[in-house]
């Protein structure tokens, strides 16, 4: 958990479920969330851009961005539910979680939920790591970078540099689809990081994500609308050890989260 002199208030995680309780909004951010957001986002980028030049930002003040940004979201009226801490918090060792890819929240919100409990990291690609101000987080997390065109460089970079950071007990977050996009797409949700659980003999957490709520842009992918209307759903399903060559694991991955998106009214593609 994080701790107050991280300059934050602290999230109640202990059980096993999260939901934003009520709150007021400002009148600014009732009518601008979008505005509103941003002016908070920049402000957390920065400081956390500025401790990662100075090689102070560790686990502990990646979570506590991660927590300003949940907070900066509730503040403009977002309502977030999260369920199934519980699969993996008490789960011995290190471990990879595998979910879809939806907008650009879950990459700003996953730490405080999962590094609060695991030491982790991302596989991002590598344009993140090249991003003004952004890159300097997100390199201090020693996250494992793929460019997205090459399929065999990437399994490769993911397959040594996944099994490096599991030997050395770090977690890997890991979203196995081509494009990050709001409709789930099960025929472009790829093997890859079963592939990596089997070798390294580690356990799998799926995650399911509804996170439409802060939209991808037109023209920056990154920085979209922020919707206040729509629930940002977070979901952990109970941890898989793969087996074979892990085709049954990675269908009951797709079934979850099938499954958490029709349950919350979210868009999945149908099997041509």
């Amino acid at each position: 958990m994080i701790s107050e002199s991280t300059g934050v208030k602290s999230i109640d995680l202990q059980s096993s479920s999260y939901t934003t309780k009520p709150r007021q909004v400002t009148i600014l951010s009732r009518f601008f969330p979008s505005f509103s957001f941003y002016l908070h986002m920049i402000g957390i980028v920065r400081q956390a851009s500025k401790k990662a030049r100075q090689g102070s930002y560790d686990t502990s003040e990646w979570c506590a961005s991660s927590l300003d940004t949940l907070r900066a979201l509730e503040h403009v009226g977002c309502r977030i539910e999260v369920t199934g801490l519980d699969n993996f918090r008490s789960l011995e060792g290190p471990c990879i979680f595998i979910g879809n890819h939806m907008s650009t929240l879950e990459t700003f919100v996953l730490p405080i939920l999962i590094s609060s409990f695991k030491e982790s990291t991302f596989v991002v690609k590598q344009s993140l790591v090249e991003y003004p101000v952004f890159k300097y987080v997100m390199r201090s997390r020693n996250p494992i970078t793929v460019g997205r065109s090459n399929p065999r460089d990437d399994l490769k970079a993911v397959m040594e540099g996944g099994v490096e950071r599991l030997k050395s007990g770090i977690s890997i977050v890991i979203f196995p689809q081509t494009t990050r996009t709001p409709i789930f797409d099960p025929e472009q949700f790829n093997s890859i990081g079963v592939k990596l659980a089997k070798k390294a003999g580690v356990p799998v957490v799926p995650i399911a994500l509804k996170t439409d709520a802060w939209s991808n842009g037109k023209f920056f992918k990154d920085f979209g609308r922020i919707e206040p209307a729509k629930t940002v759903h977070i979901a952990f399903g109970s941890p898989l050890r793969v087996r074979d060559r892990g085709i049954e694991e990675l269908q009951q991955i797709i079934d979850f989260i099938i499954g958490k998106l029709q349950e919350w009214g979210g868009d999945v593609a149908i099997p041509k």
